[in-house]
């Protein structure tokens, strides 16, 4: 193999396809349904552990976390909504 080559077969070495995340991972996708709601029928479901109740002004962290449920919820009191992160 020439010089060339061997570089370049060296360089393509680190280049490997990324993972692709798993963009539903709390859950969010399945539960669609409850967009337009009333926040009162979360009381009766049992959300995964780390769900965050966002409320409008509501201050939260910036971190990512996959597996995190948020619920956004309007000035009304319904579900605006679901998101991972």
């Amino acid at each position: 193999m020439s010089r060339l080559a061997l570089a370049l077969a060296a360089g393509l070495t680190g280049c490997v396809a990324a993972e692709e995340p798993d963009h539903d991972a709390c859950g969010a996708d399945g539960m669609q349904a409850l967009v337009g709601q009333s926040r009162d029928v979360l009381a009766g479901m049992a959300l995964p552990s780390g769900t965050r109740l966002i409320t409008p002004g509501m201050a939260i962290t910036e971190d990512y976390s996959a597996r995190r449920l948020n619920i956004d919820l309007g000035p009304d009191g319904r579900i605006r909504r679901l998101w991972c992160g």
